[in-house]
């Protein structure tokens, strides 16, 4: 625990919760479409989010994470407005998902060019978010932490070669955690990979260019 769990983020808006934990949970999807402007947005608010999220902004505050902005930017207040004149075609969806935190939201976007993808995760309190899914497939990390998520297919040996680039060209970068997520056995799989520090520039290409790796991308902490 750090002194921010203790008296909470710096921020725009009336709650940790539904406010600046929003904003991150947005971030996440910015950074998974790598801070590409979305064409649509289908936002479904489970739990409390979804009964309060007028109220609390966790809309706005939604908005303005997918947009690119922080917890603490005044732009949060008008994200509805900015949004619709950036011609993002948005909408709320109030629907319980069965199991989640009660602060939960999932984010569907798709780009101009039809790329779709999903993130849904939970604000945990005190501006503290947790992502549990990315695209359909299950991870398991909170923003803190640099992040790569590697998309590849599930083939002998992808695994070896993505940590055997990182010890051998990239050594002083630690791994911290790490969560390997799949569909189905051959098919696309999911490396959750959080590291200490800072990664060098070019360590998501290089890992793109190896065999079997669909994609890969960086989250810096949020």
């Amino acid at each position: 625990m750090n002194v921010f769990d203790i008296i909470g983020p710096i921020m725009i808006g009336p709650s940790s919760s539904h406010t600046a934990g929003a904003v991150r949970l947005g971030r996440v999807a910015n950074k998974v479409m790598d801070g590409k402007k979305p064409a649509k947005l289908e936002i479904v608010l489970s739990g409390s989010f979804a009964r309060t999220y007028r109220g609390h902004g966790t809309d706005r505050a939604l908005l303005a994470g997918v947009m690119g902005y922080h917890s603490y930017s005044e732009e949060i207040r008008d994200a509805l407005e900015i949004a619709k004149n950036e011609g993002i075609d948005y909408k709320f969806i109030e629907q319980d998902i069965p199991g989640a935190h009660p602060n939960t939201a999932r984010i569907c976007f798709t780009l101009d060019d039809g790329t779709e993808g999903t993130v849904e995760g939970a604000s945990i309190g005190g501006g503290n978010i947790r992502v549990d899914l990315v695209n359909g497939m299950r991870v398991d990390f909170t923003g803190e932490n640099n992040t790569i998520l590697v998309l590849h297919w599930d083939k002998p040996g992808v695994i070896a070669d993505v940590t055997a680039l990182m010890r051998l060209k990239y050594s002083h970068v630690n791994i911290s955690n790490f969560h390997l997520s799949r569909k189905e056995r051959g098919g696309e799989a999911l490396m959750t990979i959080e590291i200490d520090g800072q990664p060098e520039p070019g360590m998501t290409e290089d890992i793109r260019g190896l065999t079997n790796v669909i994609n890969a991308l960086l989250i810096r902490a949020i």
